[in-house]
């Protein structure tokens, strides 16, 4: 029986379908996972096409063909699901979260995504009681401060977040153009790895919550040496 996660996010900008995909994609190193597509802009669809057939991970980009219910029974090991960009959506979000068994929330530490942000969790996650946590993406790694801040004001609100970052990289907004996923970037230079890295650290946490077969995998890629020639 597939763990399930689903990706949600109010406001544009957050990363959330390069979330979605990115976690598929480390997630396939370690085990058989299926992305399912479910927001009606349907990025993570254009991007998959992109990919053809170099992308790591099943995808289906209607749900209507495949039923929630029916996920369960599917023989992955790994359902991620990338969910409706709006909260009009309201009806379908709330069926994907009462499925989920982790609902991921991205957001930019800044001020006016945060404050979205805790309107999701208070309005549609929280009364729901999934398992749910915040991740600090698009992150500048020169601002230490903003992140401090941004998980001040989650602990005060009760609100549970990832350790782990993910920071701002060329790489991810290449990644869609280009028909790649994170597993796939060129590792011509060290950014390209720190950015893999970034969503391994991710995955980790989340295998922690559920699949704990699946770390000594994702653990053992973080571990691996540099190529000699960006050591």
């Amino acid at each position: 029986m597939p763990f399930i996660v689903s990706v949600v996010g109010q406001k544009g900008g957050i990363g959330k379908t390069t979330t979605a995909m990115s976690l598929a994609a480390v997630t396939a190193e370690a085990g058989k996972v299926l992305l399912v597509d479910t927001d009606p802009q349907g990025s993570a669809t254009w991007w998959a096409h992109r990919a053809g057939d170099r992308l790591p991970f099943d995808f289906v980009s209607d749900l209507r063909s495949l039923r929630l219910g029916e996920l369960r029974g599917l023989p992955h090991d790994v359902v991620v699901i990338d969910t409706p960009g709006s909260l009009e959506a309201r009806k379908t979000l709330t069926t994907i979260i009462y499925a989920s068994d982790l609902v991921v929330l991205p957001t930019q530490p800044a001020a006016l995504t945060l404050v979205p942000l805790l309107r999701t969790v208070a309005e549609v996650v929280a009364p729901r009681r999934a398992p749910h946590r915040v991740l600090l993406n698009i992150v500048d790694p020169r601002s230490r401060a903003e992140c401090d801040e941004a998980r001040a004001l989650l602990d005060r609100h009760a609100i549970p977040h990832f350790e782990a970052t993910v920071r701002r990289y060329r790489a991810h907004e290449r990644a869609p153009f280009d028909g790649l996923v994170v597993t796939q970037y060129p590792t011509r230079d060290r950014y390209s790895l720190r950015a893999l890295d970034d969503y391994r650290k991710v995955a980790l946490e989340v295998f922690e919550t559920g699949r704990p077969q699946l770390l000594a995998s994702v653990r053992a890629s973080l571990a691996a040496p540099a190529p000699a020639s960006l050591s």
